[in-house]
Formats: structure tokens, C-alpha cells, sequence
């Protein structure tokens, strides 16, 4: 029952916002009898809600426990006005992100209302070989971690994408060497990423910060500067603040 509850929940990711009963239940491959009565259960606890044309998405008492998360929450609350400033400053889209398992997950973003490319969603999971933020997160993982993102498929989301894990390991002890990583359209055929690494009072890289750039404007040298500048500003933070990924 319970394996079935989170099953259902999981369909809510990738910006799936609004889902119908037969939604969930094609997506989970659950019967639909099995998944109302579990969806009822679930919307009388608060972790959906139904509204006026009879589909369901995430409740606020499911989002009231997620915001008790320190490790995406706090970090989240301490970044967020220097994050703002980033982009206020370049009119790019600012992000932050975290790595969990082998994915990025996107804890917060600064974009402008005028791009129609809405990606990467709060909340969203994505590779981590493709991005610069991705990469950053990459280049400081334990060395298992590299290990079977490297040993895996890497996906090559344009033709400018590492998919060959050899040259991916190259890349990654450079950004470890530089302290910062550009992903040049390798996540479309516009932008490129600028990003670095933001670190706890030990040292760690526990998250990484990044721009999203379009080739016209690039200025390269500067822009990583301010991306740098950004995430050494949040980590001083989480060190004035004694950030601990296991508190509030």
C-alpha cells in the first residue's frame, strides 16, 4: 500500500502539475479501482487535492512536510537573495541545485517572465552530465558516484553533449582544477551554462549555482566571474549561518 502511495505521488514529477484518475492510473500501471482508493486516501490526508474538473495535484499538507526539509529547504531560504542579485545583475536565469542519487535536483531558479523555455522546473530531476550545474555536481561527488554515471549511458541531448565517458572524465577533473564549469549548448542549441560549486563550513561541495546564457551575449570571462562570486557569497553564508545539510 504504501509502495503504491509513493508510486502515485512519483507520477506528479516533471512538471506534471494536474492529473485525471486514468492519468495516474496509465502512468503507474495501477488499476484504476486501486488507484482511487488509494488517491481517495491520499486527498483526505492533504497530500492531494482535487479541484473543480476532477484531477488531482500535490496538497498542501504534503508541501507544509517537504518545507521541514533543511538540506533543500534552508539552503534554499540562505541562497535565494544572492541568487535574485545574479539575476537582477545579468538578466540570465539564475539556479541552484543539488545532487541527489545520480540526478540534479532544482531546489531554486531566477528567470525571466520573457522566456518561453520554462526548464529546469523547481523540484525536477535531471542528468548530470549535461548541464554545467550538473557537472559541477558531478566533478565533486564520491568517486562511486562518478564511477556509474561514467560506466552508464550518457544521453546526448545535442550533438555538443559529453556522451562518451572517457572524455566526461577529462572534462571533470578540469572543472575540479578550475572551480567552475561551462556546458557549451549541450543541453539545447541555445544556451550555455556557466556554473560553480557552493560548499558547506568543511569544504564540501554540497550544491552548485549556475547561469544560463545565449550565445549572442556572452561575456564569457566576466560572467564567470559573477557565477563564482555568487556561489562563494552563499557558501560564507551557510557557514555564517553553521548550515548543516541534517538540521533546520
Amino acid at each position: 500500500m504504501i509502495d503504491r502511495a509513493l508510486t502515485i505521488l512519483g507520477t506528479f514529477n516533471g512538471g506534471r502539475g494536474r492529473q485525471s484518475l486514468s492519468d495516474i492510473s496509465r502512468r503507474t500501471g495501477l488499476p484504476i479501482a486501486t488507484c482511487f482508493r488509494i488517491v481517495q486516501r491520499l486527498t483526505e490526508w492533504g497530500a492531494l487535492e482535487r479541484d473543480g474538473e476532477s484531477k488531482y495535484r500535490i496538497g498542501l499538507r504534503l508541501w507544509e512536510v517537504a518545507s521541514l526539509a533543511p538540506r533543500s529547504v534552508g539552503l534554499q531560504r540562505l541562497a535565494r537573495p544572492y541568487m535574485q542579485d545574479l539575476y537582477e545583475t545579468t538578466g540570465y536565469s539564475s539556479h541552484l541545485a543539488i545532487r541527489e542519487g545520480l540526478e540534479l535536483v532544482s531546489i531554486e531558479r531566477f528567470q525571466s517572465p520573457r522566456r518561453t523555455d520554462k526548464r529546469p522546473l523547481v523540484g525536477g530531476r535531471y542528468p548530470l552530465h549535461v548541464t554545467a550545474i550538473g557537472q559541477v555536481l558531478l566533478a565533486n561527488a564520491p568517486p562511486e558516484v562518478q564511477d556509474e554515471v561514467l560506466s552508464g549511458e550518457l544521453e546526448a541531448v545535442t550533438p555538443r553533449t559529453y556522451a562518451d565517458g572517457d572524455q566526461l572524465r577529462g572534462v571533470l577533473a578540469d572543472i575540479r582544477l578550475n572551480g567552475y564549469a561551462v556546458s557549451d549548448r549541450q543541453a539545447d542549441d541555445v544556451h550555455t551554462g556557466v556554473a560553480a560549486p557552493v560548499r558547506a563550513a568543511d569544504g564540501r561541495v554540497i550544491a552548485a549555482v549556475s547561469l544560463a546564457l545565449t550565445q549572442a551575449d556572452i561575456d564569457g570571462k566576466n560572467m564567470i566571474h559573477l557565477v563564482r562570486l555568487t556561489a562563494t557569497s552563499i557558501s560564507r553564508a551557510l557557514a555564517t549561518a553553521h548550515f548543516d545539510e541534517g538540521s533546520d
